[in-house]
């Protein structure tokens, strides 16, 4: 009976946050909707430390609807994926509670560190399309994160970030190693 409220609330979910929803119906073709149920799954068979199922589902999750949740990933309610082709969420990103992000966001890891590596992104966060954020970092509360951002800092509660963390990686015609050396490391 759990599974009938989730999968009605997502339609709920789905209809309220899109307005091209013209019926249920359509709900069902929804690449979010079908990888938010893959995930449920995943991530039940990941907690009981069944850990290959778990992945099998969430490759075939990711081949079919081209968003990759890892099923270590902790999700809280309501999350909405629009356009989710391109999405990425790392095994040990937390996700707190009615967040929206758009296609190609990455909720990824800098590195190959233990422990937990991936971002917290706490209630009512939205992230842009082709946002990246990097690494144990924190968006806070009534946050927003502009597409195609790169973060790799915390965000304070309500407060909107934009833009790129670029830098440059020569000075004329010497190349800086140090800075070559920065860039490669976010890679």
């Amino acid at each position: 009976m759990k599974i009938v409220k989730y999968i009605k609330n997502e339609i709920r979910l789905i209809k309220e946050k899109d307005p091209a929803v013209n019926s249920v119906l359509e709900v069902f073709l929804y690449p979010s909707f079908k990888v938010k149920i893959y995930y449920k799954i995943a991530h039940y068979l990941y907690l009981k430390k069944h850990y290959f199922l778990a992945r099998l589902i969430s490759e075939k999750a990711k081949r079919k609807t081209g968003i990759e949740i890892h099923p270590g990933a902790v999700i809280g309610k309501n999350l909405f994926i629009d356009h989710g082709f391109g999405v990425v969420i790392g095994e040990t990103t937390i996700i707190g509670d009615n967040v929206t992000m758009y296609h190609g966001v990455t909720l990824g890891a800098t590195g190959k560190d233990k422990g937990k590596r991936h971002p917290t992104v706490k209630d009512n966060v939205t992230i842009g399309a082709g946002a990246k954020i990097l690494g144990n970092v924190t968006i806070g509360e009534n946050s927003k994160v502009g597409a195609g951002a790169i973060v790799i800092d915390d965000v304070m509660k309500n407060t909107t970030v934009i833009g790129q963390k670029a830098m440059p990686i020569n000075s004329g015609d010497i190349y800086d190693l140090k800075k070559i050396k920065e860039l490669i490391r976010f890679l």
